[in-house]
């Protein structure tokens, strides 16, 4: 049985007014969510919701989440959790990844967001707020085991376990790492990177670990701690290159056609003049460009689809459009307002990325606010309706 019903139109809104359709599905979102934690079991799961979702709009994406049993959340920055608080239920926790600017200790507090402390020196902020209100505030502690990007060295662990004052008044949920390479099964770095989060969790025995995201939840149990934290799986992406991707898509991307023209043999398309046709060419001018969050690079690499036949991108991306070659399609077939796949059954978002030469979370976070989206929700939610 179908666990969604996706609406042809807007509800209230004339679709035709966008430059295509994101459809957006909350029912596969779920689903890969279970899948996560059939596969992470018996260490729960909780969701990264950074960059709106990935792009697909936190608002959405986190009640129906909790809706599924996820009570822990992850945002990069402490601006998403001000914008997201409103939206999450009170028995969820919000945890912002990235730590804290000097000065926002305080309103962190207030908000009830919990800080990834990544350095002695946000350690010491926020032990001294803790303190100054004589409250107990709690706090994630993140270890650098090799990606040199966030967290705390080893010897600054060390110096902190061996310390009890430089954390008063906090009270550690975590302590956590990030795998740099748990999209490479085979990586020497994981490995490597498992060792030193045991060195590390062994200076703090008793706090929960979280250390596996999308790709480390599928290298096996060592790699799970006490909390798995994945983000782009959650979406429908691959965690892990090379293997059968065991998620189910959550967008479709369907962009209009605004004009569709023959032109002859050595006619220059687009900026630059880039392609030029080698013979008669039927073309298609799609409404939606770079600025909607199509890469540039996509032009004379990529393509869209319609009815199952690939129409080659042609010319540069322009900001607001691209043109497609085609010829492959009967005359007529297009024509201005018909949708033609971008990301879909035809194209997935891996494809489009390594076209584009890039990788599947640039697509998706790129995806700008000039489509019409389509939220399909689980059936078991608004009476199984989407919302647009």
């Amino acid at each position: 049985m179908n666990e969604t019903v996706r609406l042809t139109m807007a509800s209230g809104v004339d679709e035709t007014a966008a430059c295509g359709r994101l459809t957006i599905d909350l029912a596969a979102l779920v689903e890969n969510y279970r899948r996560l934690c059939r596969t992470s079991a018996p260490t729960p799961v909780a969701a990264v919701v950074k960059a709106d979702a990935y792009g697909l709009g936190a608002a959405e994406v986190v009640p129906v989440l909790h809706s599924a049993g996820c009570r822990d959340f992850f945002v990069a920055h402490f601006i998403e959790a001000i914008r997201l608080k409103p939206f999450l239920p009170a028995d969820a926790r919000l945890y912002v990844l990235n730590g804290l600017m000097p000065g926002s200790e305080g309103a962190c507090s207030d908000l009830g967001a919990i800080p990834v402390l990544n350095s002695l020196d946000q350690a010491k902020a926020w032990s001294a707020l803790a303190l100054a209100r004589r409250i107990e505030l709690e706090a994630a502690l993140q270890v650098d085991t090799g990606m040199a990007r966030l967290g705390l060295s080893l010897p600054e662990l060390q110096a902190l376990a061996a310390d009890p004052a430089g954390l008063a008044g906090i009270r550690l949920t975590l302590i956590m790492s990030h795998l740099a390479c748990a999209d490479q099964p085979h990586h020497a770095a994981s490995p490597s990177q498992l060792a030193g989060m045991r060195t590390a969790s062994t200076l703090f025995p008793d706090i929960p670990v979280s250390f596996a995201n999308s790709g480390g939840v599928f290298l096996g149990p060592d790699y799970r701690g006490d909390l798995a934290r994945p983000g782009v799986a959650l979406y429908g992406a691959a965690p892990t290159v090379a293997k059968v991707n065991p998620m189910r898509p959550v967008v479709r991307l369907d962009v209009r056609v605004i004009q569709t023209r023959t032109v002859p043999a050595g006619t220059a398309v687009g900026y630059g003049g880039a392609y030029v046709t080698p013979r008669e060419t039927r073309i298609a001018t799609l409404a939606a460009g770079y600025a909607d969050g199509l890469p540039r690079s996509l032009g004379n690499r990529g393509a869209a689809w319609f009815e199952g036949t690939r129409l080659p991108i042609i010319g540069r991306i322009s900001m607001d459009s691209l043109m497609v070659d085609i010829t492959a399609l009967a005359e007529g077939a297009l024509a201005p307002g018909t949708l033609v796949e971008l990301i879909g059954p035809n194209q997935t978002l891996e494809r489009i990325a390594a076209d584009a030469d890039t990788i599947s979370y640039e697509i998706l976070t790129r995806l700008g606010q000039r489509y019409h989206r389509h939220y399909a929700y689980p059936s078991s939610r608004e009476g199984g309706q989407g919302k647009s």
